[in-house]
């Protein structure tokens, strides 16, 4: 079977983290397994029980907690679904999916439907913004609204400045696993905020896995031309991969008249402080739409 593992012990490095992340919820969190078109799909479902129902996706090449983690303010409102995506680290199939075509839009109505939900509210941070954009392009009407942060799918940075700050300190960081290399990437990736459980887990999921090196497919406007539900994008000045002025200039073409954008002088991982900031947007742009 094919794995995108280097090894088990890598493997179980790597879910022994997730396990830890998890302790940091307050809320009871409950694990289910749901088959869908394209295996077996790890879903975390928290929150309050009777709460209207959001889905909130993971970041790519990331495990599902370390991102969900920044939504902790919503679980007191919101009954949360947080699937581990397919074919990323985590307890779902290892099989990867195209994120260029209708398929993880099937995955998310796979797991939708397994949970009698017609039509819901969707966060997607990074990746995750990439596949609710896939969700918009075919199947536009299961979206109630949508909030994106820093994501995929809309434009990329600059290629150059990838190569420079994150690809070559992480080559390095594979050769000879040296902490230096590793603290740089996480500094630029978070605007020298990422916490130190963050980095380690960054740090075991570039030595033991094969990381997705395909980015969800850049969005374009025929593709949305059905979708109108309200949709807030959250960006960082100083993100490298997905630079929040070019993310606004592009969802202006693209996410019609119910658009609403925030940008922030952040990094693509959040610092705490604001974390706080986005938890008040997402709240308030919740309550109007939702």
């Amino acid at each position: 079977m094919k794995t995108i593992y280097k090894s088990l012990e890598g493997k179980e490095q790597i879910l022994n983290q997730y396990e830890e992340y998890l302790t940091q919820f307050d809320s009871l969190i409950s694990r289910d397994y749901v088959q869908t078109s394209f295996g077996s799909t790890h879903v975390l479902v928290m929150g309050k029980e009777d709460g209207k129902p959001l889905f909130i996706f993971q970041g790519g090449n990331c495990i599902n907690p370390v991102t969900l983690s920044w939504f902790k303010g919503l679980l007191g409102e919101y009954k949360v679904y947080a699937p581990d995506t397919i074919g990323h680290p985590g307890y779902s199939d290892e099989t990867r999916i195209s994120a260029s075509d209708e398929s993880f839009a099937q995955w998310i109505a796979d797991l939708m439907d397994h949970y009698k939900i017609e039509k819901c509210a969707f966060i997607g941070p990074s990746y995750g913004g990439g596949i609710t954009l896939r969700l918009a392009a075919f199947m536009p009407e299961r979206i109630q609204c949508a909030v994106l942060i820093a994501p995929a799918g809309i434009t990329l940075g600059s290629k150059l400045k990838m190569i420079k700050e994150i690809l070559v300190p992480m080559i390095f960081y594979k050769i000879n696993g040296s902490a230096r290399s590793l603290r740089k990437i996480a500094d630029v990736m978070s605007s020298n905020s990422m916490k130190q459980l963050d980095e380690s887990i960054i740090g075991n999921i570039f030595k033991h896995t094969t990381l997705e090196q395909d980015m969800p497919k850049l969005t374009t406007a025929e593709e949305l031309r059905d979708y109108g539900a309200p949709t807030l994008v959250i960006t960082g000045t100083e993100d490298v991969f997905f630079p929040g002025n070019k993310i606004s200039q592009k969802a202006e073409g693209l996410l019609g008249d119910q658009l609403e954008l925030k940008q922030y002088q952040m990094g693509h991982f959040p610092s705490t402080a604001q974390l706080e900031t986005i938890d008040t947007d997402i709240k308030e742009f919740l309550k109007k739409h939702y």
